[in-house]
């Protein structure tokens, strides 16, 4: 598909970084972020924006979390999780999560590029995200454990102005604070989530040009 070839293109590129992540960052995060740093106890992660072809067009899961107590409940997100041992690298861990949470093999899916990698301080994770392709759209296996919900997602509603809104958020210990999101399915995606999809989304804007 000629928007994939320009993507895996792009990705080669200079990326946004930075200053795509800044335009979804909530305020907690624009307020405190000088003193938010990783250290020695910041674990390594990856994600996977996992693109496929359907109805013309180009797609990507994403997932609710169950409500839990953690940093992360009840949250929308891309597949993926923490680095393990046995992860030979980063690329694993996107891959092994993926197929551990909505069951996609690892070896149906081609990796055309990563993202800038982004720090949590809510849960003290490093995230770095990649790109990946599968020829066909997957028979998506949610594991019920860590998937509350799966949405297929057409990638070109990220370039849609009507779908980046701010609400009040109330996390942790009920405080409240105001974020950017993107209206995805009716969810609030807001967070690592989103800023690591503004990324993708200024890419997107760009190679529009």
């Amino acid at each position: 598909m000629p928007l994939l070839d320009t993507l895996a293109q792009r990705l080669q590129q200079d990326l946004p970084a930075q200053a795509a992540h800044k335009l979804m960052e909530s305020q907690a995060r624009f307020r405190q972020g000088l003193s938010w740093k990783p250290n020695d106890k910041t674990r390594q992660s990856a994600v996977l924006i996992l693109l496929y072809p359907h109805q013309d067009s180009l797609f990507f899961p994403l997932t609710l979390r169950h409500v839990y107590k953690g940093a992360h409940s009840g949250q929308v997100s891309l597949p993926g999780g923490r680095r393990e041992e046995q992860d030979r690298d980063l690329v694993a861990t996107a891959l092994r999560e993926t197929h551990e949470e909505i069951g996609v093999v690892p070896e149906n899916v081609q990796v055309i590029g990563q993202l800038t990698e982004l720090f949590v301080p809510a849960s003290n994770f490093m995230i770095q995200p990649f790109v990946g392709y599968v020829a066909e759209r997957p028979t998506f296996q949610p594991d019920a454990h860590e998937v509350a919900q799966l949405f297929e997602t057409d990638l070109q509603q990220l370039t849609e102005p009507f779908r980046v809104k701010k609400t009040l958020l109330t996390v942790g210990e009920n405080i409240e604070l105001e974020a950017p999101y993107f209206d995805l399915h009716g969810q609030i995606v807001w967070g690592a989530t989103a800023m690591i999809l503004s990324e993708l989304k200024q890419i997107l804007l760009q190679s529009s040009h």
